[in-house]
């Protein structure tokens, strides 16, 4: 009966099943996913620092763990990239600008990170900038991944001006210290910025789009 031609119909479609195009749904990495994680990632680095900076200006002493310390920024501080750069100024700028300046930043902030890293004596405070270190390069990667993604060219050249020779150490003690503090300053003030940066950036580009993809079998 018609009960009989009905199975009889399905069992017959579902054997030939494989000949049939699938449908897969696949998720395009776009533009829109790599600035998530980055900004992600920057958020995420922001909280690490504020433990990390407490920790390390109470290995530094006093007046640098003071609450109230607030020193006047020295000429041996400026090879430290600065953060300091009006807003409006800022946020003129083209995304491709704003990215390889967040790029070089970085880049030469972890340079001098690495240094503090190799300088410490408390282990568990070496443990810990070791650590930040690795979730920094991940941030400058992930930065040049977003660049890529946006058809942006990295930034040619180093990531800062080379330093002058011999003035990698400080005279004293206490300049060293100073060095090591506008270093925490400025990379707080960099990754609060950037965290505003990339939150802007993620609203001007769309997300990544479910697309579908036929795959053929049988043919």
């Amino acid at each position: 009966g018609d009960s009989w031609g009905i199975f009889a119909f399905l069992c017959a479609a579902l054997c030939n099943l494989p000949a049939v195009p699938a449908l897969n749904g696949t998720e395009e990495l776009g533009a829109g996913q790599s600035i998530q994680k980055t900004y992600d990632l920057t958020r995420y680095l922001e909280h690490q620092l504020r433990t990390l900076a407490g920790t390390y200006l109470n290995y530094l002493g006093p007046p640098f763990n003071e609450p109230d310390f607030n020193p006047p920024r020295l000429a041996r501080a400026e090879r430290v990239p600065s953060a300091t750069v009006d807003l409006d100024l800022w946020r003129g700028l083209t995304d491709n600008a704003r990215l390889a300046a967040n790029y070089r930043a970085y880049s030469r902030l972890l340079c001098y990170l690495r240094g503090l890293d190799g300088q410490v004596g408390a282990v568990e405070l070496r443990h810990r900038l070791g650590h930040f270190c690795s979730s920094l390069q991940g941030l400058v990667l992930s930065i040049a991944g977003v660049m890529s993604s946006l058809g942006y060219p990295l930034p040619a050249g180093p990531a800062g001006p080379p330093l002058p020779p011999g003035s990698s150490a400080a005279p004293n003690d206490f300049l060293k210290k100073m060095d090591d503090f506008w270093l925490l300053k400025e990379l707080q003030t960099w990754l609060w910025r950037s965290a505003k940066d990339f939150n802007r950036l993620k609203k001007k580009v769309p997300p990544a789009v479910v697309t579908l993809r036929l795959e053929t079998r049988g043919f």
